[in-house]
Formats: structure tokens, C-alpha cells, sequence
């Protein structure tokens, strides 16, 4: 009877409640859930209440004033939270309305009435309260309904919904989730929900969560098997236009599972598979792994083309795949579309899609060629992408839709094929294989490439875009590469090289900083002028001839950071040839610096950045060690083989001082002209800087033998005879900058005295002028003045007259007839 009654009050309570429960209730009603529960184990008859206890929290909960949300927002988080620990009760009547319930949370609807008082809490206050442990509960029950189809297809429907919150899918993820999901895809499932829900969860889970942890739990053979499986189960037997999405969206999970080498892709024979179904429309070979398989030219067999082709890039990054690369033939089949002809050998394909899987093939033969190479070889693919390159430059009536990443810049023209195929061949040359170069050469690829760069920076000069950029750039590292080391290649390449090398370092400065891509075009192009010009005397005269010293200058007068160590090395390599110094003692820049004067410059810039110590005149201050760097200075005292560099061996290659000190061995030391007081004090520093290096390994071996060994002493006192050595010239320098300051500072005392007496003189004759003039308004305005300077000009005129009178001679009287002015003669006075 008590039972009886028991089930009366909870009608009642589903009843009064009907229409939502309010806030301040949600607590108490889940109290009477679990005991509904409890009874359930005993009885069954609890069954039908506790199911409508449940359903009605798939309705809006109700509240009577706006703050209750914040307020109950614990007890209904937790009680919400309780619908999944519910999921233990062995009922798939139960399970299945608790999963009812939670998908009611995102397609909720008002109740026909609502209670008085009370009104509807917001539409997302239940999706918010769901993100406490409901989801990981729910992954948690996957077990207890393993073998019950409806009931997991429910869980999995609820998860489904969930799986779009970031904390959910962190919670689920907490809860091993994509592993589990994972392993029940190939549960039989006549409806095929299960894989559906299940491959929208892990996508859920890949986006929203950690998408290391999801692979993580994703990597194991079992796993990878199951998704095998179920992929194959699509591609064979999957003729419906869902089952081609659904396939397509396992394929993008597979490609982020194939990224992480951990992943048992190749143990579980899903590489394999995924090999074979790349190239099946290519190669045109039997294979019993797709006995079944049937191509169409549908969109979704478009994009799983597409992303097959991403898989064989990210499995070439595998060593281990190499070998299933080469058997399935993915070298034949990538170098098919390296062709001009569209369309050939797939009319179903439209021009823009044809386009977008050629472009993307020789972007993944880009990836493949290093791996492959025998195999690259082989297939002659050299002379493949040669005679496509020349056919992108040439008047074929193709033209580039440009509508897809790989096609960017090349609508109405063949410049992403051409971007595309050159990335090819940068690939395999930057292997410094033999056999590629040669073969490369041979074929005349020297020739053609200059061509097609100088096609290139034709077109650059009408409008200028990244794709252009980075096929200048490709091209002289390509042929950088293959005329490394080479003279006779040299020689081919300085016939016309030479001359398109030149507009490269006329580049205008401010184009270094436009984002594009000059920078890197302008760094190949100085590997270029090294690798291709320097070592062969005809293209190095050829250079210089076409002032390309001038232009070096210029660009190092720029003082980038990144371009200095580079044009200083070519200087230092080219310097061998004779009219290099005479260019650059001939080159003046800016307000007439000359050559010597800024590699001063950049001596003092390198010093500064390496934290040398030097007075505010520019003098040593550390006579033991005048050039050590504070790097240098930070480290200790550490042991070192012969075969491994010390740290002041080390300094030689990563600063440019060791080659601006190369440089003014060529330049000389004495007669420069350009520069100051400040500039000879460096000067002599630069002078001794091989001598201060000496200086400086030898410190270096006496601080290693005395970290280890106790030296005899006939050695030590060697030692100490070397390290006065170094300091005598350290004293030596410091007298001579000494020297250099003193006759500047006598210089300047002398030019002070000379512009003092030129001073001096200058206030001299302005005080006589001065004194003149006030002398003539005297005599203007004074009449007895005047006459006092008349009688003293008669009396010097007569003091002036030699005193034996020639006989006959003519008299010169100093009166000038009817002169009516104040002032006496001023011809006279002059």
C-alpha cells in the first residue's frame, strides 16, 4: 500500500509540474530521482514516474525574478549534472529519456501554459548548466550500453548536441571520449546513425578541444583499424550522397591523425589504402584493396581527390613511407598532370577543377621528389617539368582560373603552374644530388631558367605580387645550386646571368620593408652572384664592368643587418680579382663617404652589438683583451677537443669583423682617404685584429691547461712570454690612438689660433674703418677741421716732394679749380 501511494504522490508531482519546474524545485526534484532509482532495483513500477520525473527536465525551467538563474545556477548545474550518473540504472527506457531530455536542451520549446508567477529562464541557461560533468558522465555510460544499438545511438545523439561547447568536449576528451567513440564505429548498424553521430563528435572534439589529446587517444592500432574499417565500408559499398560526405569527413580526420608520426597509419595498412585510392584514376592498376571501388566525377569525389593528395604530402614527411610511396606507383601518377593539355584522360573534370588537382599534384610532388629520388629520376621527370615551365611561358591558349589557394595569382595567366613546378625543382636541387644537377644541366636547364627569370622580372616591372617575387627567389637558388663549385656552369651563366643579376641589386630600398618578399628575392639574388659569379674570372670581370662593386656598396651603405655579413663575404671573395680594390677605392656614397670609411662604420656598429668595451674616443680599454665580446666574457672556462672550435674561433664566422679587417688587407692601412680622427683610432684597432685574436685563443688554451693540468715551468713561462706578447700590442695600439687624438687636439689648437688672428685682423680693420669714417663727418661738419686736414694734407704733399727742383719741370698745383665741396680732394684723400 505504501508503494501505492508513493506512486499516487509522484503523478501528482509530474502533474503539478507539467508545464516546468521551477528553480528553487530543481534541487528537491532530483532528490526524489535518485530515490525513484533506489526503489527502482526492487521494484519496476517506479519505471513509468521516474521517466516523467525526467522529462520534465527537457522543459524550460521557470523562474519568478530575473536573479534566480545566478542564484539556483549551482543546485541546477548539479542536478543536471545527476541525469548523467542516472544513466547506471538499467532501464533503456530510462537511458533513453535522459538522452531525450539533454537533446530537449537545444530544441527547446515553450509550454503551452505557464505556471502564474512564474516565467521562462533564457533559452542558453540549460545549454550553460549542462557544462558541469554531464558530458563526461555520458561518455562514461558508453560501456553500459555497448551492446544496445537504440540506447546508443541516444547517448551518442546527446553527445552529439554536447560536443558543441569547448568545456564539454575538454570534459569528454578528460574521459577518453574519441577512443571510445573510436571503437564502436564498426558496431552493426543498419540505419548507419552510428557512424554518422560518432564522426560529428570527433570533428567536435578535433576543433573544439586539444587537438593533440583527441590524437593522442586516437593513435593506437585498434583505433586506426576501426577507422579503417568503416572508411573502406564507404568507399566500396557507399553509393549514397551521404555516405560520400560521410566519407569525405572520416578522410579529414584521418589527414589530422596522419600528421602525428605516432599514428600506426602504415602498421595498420591504412597509408596503404588511402595510396592506392590517390593514384586509381591515374595509374589505372587492379588493386584488391578497392575491389569494388567506382571513380564518378562528382563533388564529393572531387574533394576526397583533393584530400587524398594532402595525405600523400603528409606521409612523405615519414621515412618509413617511402617504400609504399614508391610501389603504389605515387610517382607516375602525381607526374600525369605535369602536362599542358587540360583535361587529358578526365573530361568530367571541369577546367577550374582539372586546374585546382593539377596544381595540387605538383604541390605534393613538391613534398614527394626529395623522398623518391631514384624514382623521380626515373620517371624523367626533369625534362617533364623543363618542357612544362617553357610551355607556362609560352602562347598555349590555356589560362589559369586562379579560384583555389594553390591557384592564388594565377588568374588569366600560367604563373601558379610555373610557382608550382619551380618549388619542384627547388626541392630536388636543394638535395645536392649528382645525378639531379647533371641531369638538369644537361638538359640545358641553365639556359632556360634565365629565361624564364628574366620573363618573370619583365613581368614584375608592369605589377609586382608575392607568386612573381618567389619565382625570382626559386630560381636563383636553383641556380645557385647547380653552379656551385662549377666553373664551367659559371661560364654558361655569366653569358647573359650577369646582366639580369644587375636590376636586382638596383632594388629601391623601401621595397625591403613591403611584406612581398623583396628581402628574400634580394638575399637569393646575393647567393646567386656568389655561388654563379664569384670563382670564375670572366663573370666576375663581366660583373665589375657593369659596376656591379658600386651597387654592393650601395647596398651595404644601407647597414641592414641581415644583408651585411652576405655582401661583405662576396667582397672579401671577389676581392681576389685585382679591380675590385680599385671599384672600391673609386666608390663614393652619400655626403662623399667613401669605402674605408663605412666599413669603419660597420666595425663600430658590430663592437656595439657585441658589447666590446671601448672609451667614449673609440680607444681600447681592456689591453689583456682588447676585442673579447660580452658573450664571451659570460662564459666559462670548458674543455674542448681539437677537432671542436673554441668560442673565439666560433666569433670569426659570426661577426662580420673578421671580414672587414679581410677587406682592409686588400684596401691597405696608410692613405685612406674620408676619414677622421674617430675613424684612424678604429683603424688601428681593425689593423691588429688578427693579432688580437691570436692573443685571444691563447688565452683561451692557457685557461683550459690550467682547468686540468698544472703546466711545467719552462711552459708557463712561455705562455707568459705570449701573454705579454698580446698585451705589448694591446699598449702599442693604445699609443698610437693616443698619438692619432694628440695631433688632432694640435690640430685644433692650430686651426683655433688661425681663426682668432683672422678674427683678430677682420675687428682690426673694422675699427680703422670705422675711425675713417668718423674722420670724414668731422670734416663735413666742421669747418675748422676741415681746414686742419687741409694744411696737413698741403704739408705731406710738400713733405712729399723731392727737394732738388728739375729745371724746367711742369708745376702740379693740388687745388682743384672752383671746387665748391666741404670736403678736400677726395682722389687726393684716396
Amino acid at each position: 500500500d505504501l508503494e501505492k501511494e508513493q506512486l499516487k504522490t509522484l503523478k501528482k508531482v509530474v502533474k503539478h509540474f507539467e508545464n516546468g519546474l521551477p528553480l528553487k524545485n530543481v534541487a528537491q526534484i532530483t532528490k526524489i530521482l535518485n530515490l525513484c532509482a533506489e526503489k527502482m532495483n526492487e521494484q519496476e513500477a517506479f519505471t513509468e514516474p521516474l521517466c516523467e520525473l525526467i522529462k520534465l527536465f527537457g522543459l524550460p525551467f521557470q523562474k519568478e525574478k530575473s536573479s534566480d538563474e545566478v542564484n539556483y545556477s549551482v543546485e541546477v548545474s548539479q542536478s543536471i549534472a545527476q541525469l548523467g550518473y542516472l544513466m547506471r540504472v538499467p532501464s533503456s527506457q530510462v537511458k533513453i529519456q535522459i538522452c531525450k531530455s539533454i537533446v530537449s536542451f537545444y530544441n527547446m520549446e515553450l509550454p503551452r501554459k505557464l505556471l502564474s508567477g512564474y516565467q521562462p529562464t533564457s533559452t542558453n541557461y540549460k545549454i550553460q548548466m549542462a557544462e558541469e560533468g554531464l558530458a563526461e558522465a555520458l561518455v562514461l555510460s558508453l560501456p553500459l550500453v555497448e551492446n544496445q544499438l537504440p540506447e546508443k545511438l541516444w547517448v551518442l545523439k546527446a553527445l552529439q548536441h554536447l560536443s558543441t561547447s569547448g568545456r564539454n568536449c575538454r570534459q569528454m576528451v578528460k574521459a577518453q571520449a574519441a577512443s571510445r567513440i573510436c571503437l564502436y564505429l564498426n558496431g552493426a548498424d543498419p540505419s548507419g546513425q552510428l557512424v554518422l553521430r560518432s564522426s560529428d563528435i570527433l570533428w567536435n572534439l578535433l576543433e573544439n578541444a586539444s587537438k593533440e589529446d583527441v590524437v593522442n587517444q586516437l593513435r593506437s592500432l585498434e583505433c586506426v583499424q576501426a577507422l579503417k574499417e568503416v572508411f573502406l565500408e564507404l568507399v566500396t559499398r557507399g553509393f549514397r550522397h551521404c555516405d560520400h560526405q560521410l566519407r569525405n569527413d572520416l578522410l579529414v580526420i584521418v589527414t589530422l591523425l596522419a600528421e602525428n608520426p605516432a599514428v600506426a597509419m602504415i602498421e595498420s595498412g591504412f597509408a596503404e589504402l588511402l595510396i592506392v585510392l590517390a593514384t586509381f584514376a591515374e595509374v589505372k592498376l587492379p588493386n584488391p584493396l578497392i575491389k569494388g571501388f567506382k571513380f564518378t566525377y562528382s563533388y564529393e569525389d572531387f574533394e576526397m581527390k583533393k584530400l587524398l593528395f594532402n595525405v600523400i604530402g603528409i606521409l612523405s614527411k615519414d621515412p618509413s613511407a617511402a617504400q609504399l610511396l614508391s610501389e603504389n606507383h605515387v610517382m607516375p601518377a602525381l607526374l600525369f598532370y605535369v602536362k599542358q593539355n587540360q583535361n587529358l584522360g578526365f573530361p568530367g573534370w571541369s577546367a577550374a577543377q582539372y586546374e585546382e588537382l593539377q596544381l595540387r599534384a605538383i604541390a605534393v610532388l613538391a613534398s614527394v621528389a626529395p623522398v623518391l629520388v631514384d624514382k623521380y629520376l626515373s620517371c624523367q621527370a626533369n625534362a617533364l617539368l623543363l618542357v612544362f615551365l617553357e610551355g607556362c611561358r609560352g602562347q598555349d591558349p590555356f589560362f589559369g582560373q586562379g579560384n583555389s589557394f594553390h591557384g592564388t595569382g594565377g588568374r588569366g595567366n600560367k604563373l601558379a603552374q610555373m610557382r608550382y613546378s619551380l618549388r619542384v625543382l627547388r626541392s630536388v636541387v636543394a638535395l645536392y644530388h649528382d645525378a639531379v644537377s647533371i641531369n638538369l644541366c644537361d638538359q640545358g636547364a641553365i639556359n632556360q631558367l634565365l629565361d624564364i627569370l628574366k620573363y618573370a622580372a619583365d613581368k614584375s616591372k608592369e605589377k609586382e605580387n608575392t607568386v612573381l617575387l618567389e619565382i625570382q627567389a626559386d630560381i636563383l637558388f636553383i641556380l645557385s645550386v647547380l653552379c656551385e663549385n662549377d666553373v664551367h656552369r659559371k661560364e654558361l651563366f655569366s653569358c647573359e646571368g650577369t646582366g639580369i643579376l644587375i636590376p636586382f641589386f638596383k632594388m629601391d630600398p623601401r621595397k625591403l620593408y613591403s611584406g612581398l618578399g623583396h628581402n628574400c628575392l634580394l638575399l637569393s639574388a646575393l647567393d646567386c652572384l656568389w655561388s654563379c659569379v664569384i670563382g670564375c674570372y670572366v663573370a666576375e670581370d663581366g660583373f665589375i664592368e657593369k659596376k656591379g662593386i658600386f651597387l654592393l656598396l650601395d647596398l651595404l651603405a644601407l647597414k641592414e643587418k641581415n644583408l651585411c655579413n652576405i655582401i661583405l663575404g662576396i667582397l672579401v671573395e671577389i676581392s681576389d680579382n685585382p679591380k675590385t680594390t680599385l671599384h672600391m677605392s673609386i666608390w663614393r656614397g652619400k655626403r662623399d663617404q667613401t669605402a674605408a670609411n663605412l666599413l669603419i662604420q660597420l666595425w663600430r656598429q658590430e663592437e656595439l652589438d657585441l658589447g666590446v668595451r671601448r672609451d667614449e674616443d673609440g680607444r681600447i680599454i681592456d689591453i689583456k683583451r682588447p676585442i673579447v665580446t660580452s658573450f664571451q666574457k659570460q662564459q666559462k672556462v670548458i674543455p674542448l677537443p681539437a677537432s671542436c672550435p673554441s668560442f673565439a674561433i666560433m666569433e670569426i664566422s659570426e661577426s662580420i669583423r673578421a671580414k672587414v679587417y679581410s677587406l682592409f688587407c686588400r684596401l691597405g692601412f696608410e692613405n685612406l682617404p674620408g676619414l677622421s680622427a674617430k675613424d684612424l683610432v678604429t683603424l688601428a684597432i681593425i689593423q691588429h685584429y688578427i693579432d688580437f685574436k691570436i692573443g685571444e685563443v691563447w688565452s683561451e688554451i692557457c685557461a683550459e691547461l690550467k682547468e686540468e693540468f698544472r703546466p711545467l715551468s719552462s711552459d708557463e713561462r712561455i705562455l707568459k712570454i705570449i701573454s705579454n706578447v698580446s698585451e705589448n700590442t694591446g699598449r702599442t695600439v693604445v699609443a698610437l690612438q693616443n698619438e692619432v687624438l694628440e695631433r688632432q687636439l694640435h690640430d685644433k689648437i692650430q686651426e683655433g689660433k688661425k681663426t682668432y688672428k683672422e678674427i683678430q685682423a677682420t675687428l682690426t680693420q673694422r675699427e680703422l674703418i670705422n675711425k675713417s669714417w668718423e674722420n670724414f663727418l668731422t670734416r663735413t661738419s666742421n669747418y675748422e677741421a676741415l681746414k686742419k686736414a687741409k694744411m696737413l694734407q698741403d704739408t705731406l704733399i710738400e713733405a712729399s716732394r723731392a727737394k732738388s727742383k728739375i729745371h724746367g719741370g711742369p708745376e702740379h698745383s693740388t687745388d682743384i679749380p672752383k671746387l665748391h665741396t666741404t670736403v678736400s680732394n677726395p682722389l687726393i684723400t684716396l
